[in-house]
């Protein structure tokens, strides 16, 4: 039996992503968002058009999406709550957020330079795109102050160890866990449950 209900939030699962970009100043910043996916080489984000985040990305217009595995779940969740904005926005101050200056220190994460955009990757992240940002797009009802941003990949770095042996620009899914978020809560994932007939095609 199915019932018509009305869910604060349409949030079924998406892999997670610490995204750096860089500062006025010049120094990193580091953010967790989960609403992304990718199509061939581009990739959308969507984020609050409010955020420390957003404002480097429409000054800068480069990122370096870094995905997480399902153990850095702990380093992830530090920078839940923080926010590279000083003065702290009143609406985040309700929220309980906090400013922190290094987002990489508070969350035991290292830097990493990348080749090509000027924010670092992050070094513990198996999968690190360094990405050029294309278009904003309003997403939403005006009070949402949400943003779909529609990044192109241009360099992508993968850990070794997640790699088909065989197959050298392939990613093995067995070896690769990307931490998941679902309902606001971090999942990782389960076992293959079944082959798929459209991976023999790809």
């Amino acid at each position: 039996m199915h019932l018509t209900i009305e869910p604060k939030i349409l949030y079924f699962g998406t892999p997670v992503v610490l995204i750096s970009t860089l500062n006025e100043d010049g120094s990193a910043n580091l953010a967790p968002m989960s609403s992304a996916w990718w199509l061939d080489q581009a990739c959308m984000l969507g984020m609050g058009s409010r955020s420390k985040t957003v404002e480097n990305l429409l000054r800068e217009r480069e990122c370096v999406l870094n995905l997480p595995s399902a153990d850095l779940v702990g380093a992830v969740d530090r920078l839940a709550l923080t926010t590279g904005k000083n003065p702290v926005p009143g609406y985040k101050i309700n929220m309980g957020f906090q400013h922190v200056s290094d987002k990489f220190a508070h969350a035991g994460l290292t830097q990493l330079p990348s080749d090509i955009v000027c924010p670092p990757r992050v070094a513990e992240c198996a999968v690190q795109l360094e990405a050029i940002v294309e278009k904003f797009h309003q997403f939403g009802a005006p009070e949402d102050f949400s943003m779909g941003i529609e990044a192109r990949i241009i360099r992508v770095h993968i850990d070794e160890a997640i790699l088909n042996s065989e197959k050298r620009h392939h990613i093995d899914a067995d070896k690769w866990n990307p931490l998941i978020m679902s309902f606001c809560e971090f999942y990782g994932l389960s076992k293959n449950l079944h082959p798929s007939r459209l991976a023999k095609v790809f």
